[in-house]
């Protein structure tokens, strides 16, 4: 399994999987049952073609895992069944400290300093 990168997208994904943000009751939800996609793309402002991605290489690297709701629950409420996604005990033990590894990392600004040629900071 590999290890993950603690990108902006990522880190933001993990809190949400985390349950940060939320009040304690929901948070329990949150980390006993998971978050299906939709809600996911909702609460990161993430589009599908990124957050399905990362979600697929979180799951490789063992901190999420996936799982289809019941039937019974999709058809009671007449919708198609949701793919939930929930962190899984080695996300839960790495994600806080890759998380704050990750924030006393970045610069001030939030944003990854870029140097280029020719430009203040850059090679010459």
């Amino acid at each position: 399994m590999s290890e993950v990168r603690m990108t902006p997208h990522t880190q933001t994904v993990l809190r949400a999987l985390l349950g940060q943000g939320v009040d304690g009751g929901r948070r329990s939800v949150v980390l006993n049952e998971g978050l299906y996609g939709l809600k996911l793309s909702e609460m990161t402002t993430l589009p599908n073609g990124t957050l399905f991605p990362l979600l697929e290489r979180l799951r490789q690297a063992g901190w999420v895992e996936r799982y289809w709701e019941l039937d019974q629950a999709a058809e009671t409420e007449g919708r198609p069944r949701r793919r939930y996604y929930r962190i899984t005990p080695k996300g839960a033990e790495r994600a806080p400290h890759a998380l704050a590894a990750a924030t006393t990392a970045a610069p001030a600004s939030g944003r990854p300093r870029v140097t280029r040629p020719g430009l203040m900071g850059g090679a010459g």
